[in-house]
């Protein structure tokens, strides 16, 4: 047992924190807190805990940070296993020795475990062009409340048809298990990685919008940023061979030009990556005590032009113009009533005390209570976490 401090959600405190050093230890973690009614709630690196209630319960801290390890890697095959609760950024630097990446695309990657990533239902900018993290989810182990370890899917790219059940976990906010191992498909990396930037003039918003869509090689994001931390500016990111991203280089200047844009930064390489993770770290960075950061998840075509209504009610954002999503971050309590199925990524504790993170619940809302039944009867992972107080 550690001191729990930095374990905080809300305003709740665990009693103690639980540091567990493999599954097995952690599985019996679980089973004895299930024996003795204590709540858990999963705790990886802590950077997407902004998103989710408060847990309504709350004895225990349950850490995954000693579940670091690489389990399995064949670059032949192109698979990789890792426990949970490894960084992003080490397993970006496992796989870039082979040339071979997983595009997570999450906020402060030294610190995010993959496992809370994966747990949090995490969506980043490039999931248009290589998919969502739980589409290259391709195996999974999770401790489940009764201290049992299930495992789901495997080592290979291809499994047995049927509902793969380790996909449950995915987003699920640590509420129906914790996840302690993780198996990825890994993909090439791309020969060549450029962002593109230019601020926007008020004349040239629009034309500018509409010219990357109309780009004819697709970037991988494309961006639209108004304030976190500069003027309004286009991010746009290209990948793949040399020859491509030079095409998309010219195509895109080309646009730019027509639309009024006289001048784009280019950064290539680690430069790049560099950039745009500064760009990801916006999307859940807490600006003092005084802001709250919502996802609203919508139609590409749409994104600017909502992108556009929350800048009129005072917020900085972010239009994704390739999945839709629109980040917006308000300096104000009352968001809630403009964006009531937006999600909260992050924000002042004192601001949200009294705002449900998920907004309006789905229709599906009796059936996720009822797998939440299921997979823990006693009510003790993550209690008050997930949709609808679940």
């Amino acid at each position: 047992m550690i001191a729990p401090a930095g374990y905080g959600l809300g305003g709740a405190e665990p009693a103690r924190v639980a540091e567990p050093a493999d599954a097995s230890e952690l599985a019996e973690e679980l089973r004895l807190c299930a024996q003795a009614r204590e709540a858990v709630v999963p705790f990886g690196g802590g950077t997407l805990q902004g998103i989710g209630n408060a847990p309504t319960r709350y004895d225990v801290a349950l850490s995954t940070r000693r579940l670091d390890a690489v389990r399995a890697y064949d670059p032949r095959d192109l698979t990789i296993g890792v426990e949970a609760g490894i960084t992003v950024a080490a397993l970006t630097r496992t796989l870039a020795e082979h040339g071979q990446f997983v595009p997570l695309d999450v906020p402060d990657a030294e610190r995010a475990s993959v496992g809370g990533v994966l747990a949090a239902g995490w969506l980043g900018p490039r999931r248009a062009a290589y998919g969502r993290p739980r589409d290259l989810l391709i195996g999974s182990t999770a401790a489940l409340a009764d201290g049992t370890l299930a495992s789901a899917g495997g080592m290979v790219v291809k499994n047995v048809t049927g509902y793969d059940v380790g996909k449950l976990y995915v987003g699920s906010l640590g509420t129906l298990g914790v996840l302690v191992r993780a198996n990825f498909k890994a993909l090439p990396k791309p020969a060549a990685q450029r962002l593109a930037s230019a601020e926007l003039a008020e004349d040239a918003r629009e034309r500018t919008v509409a010219a990357l869509g109309a780009l004819t090689v697709e970037p991988v994001a494309a961006l639209a940023v108004d304030g976190f931390g500069g003027p309004l500016r286009i991010v746009v990111l290209f990948e793949g061979s040399e020859a491509t991203v030079e095409r998309a280089t010219r195509d895109l200047r080309s646009a730019l030009g027509r639309s009024g844009i006289a001048e784009t930064t280019l950064l290539d390489g680690d430069q790049a990556e560099r950039a745009f993770a500064r760009v990801l770290a916006g999307y859940t960075e807490v600006v003092a005590d005084r802001t709250i950061t919502y996802r609203e998840p919508g139609l590409p075509a749409s994104a600017w032009e909502r992108a556009r209504r929350m800048r009129a009610l005072g917020a900085e954002v972010i239009a994704d113009l390739r999945t839709g999503d629109v980040i917006a971050r308000f300096a104000r309590q009352h968001a809630r009533t403009v964006l009531p199925r937006a999600t909260i990524l992050a924000g002042a504790a004192a601001l949200r005390a009294d705002l449900d993170a998920w907004g309006e619940p789905p229709a599906t809302l009796p059936t996720m209570r009822a797998l939440k039944e299921r997979f823990d009867p006693s009510a003790i992972l993550a209690p008050g976490r997930f949709v609808g107080g679940i």
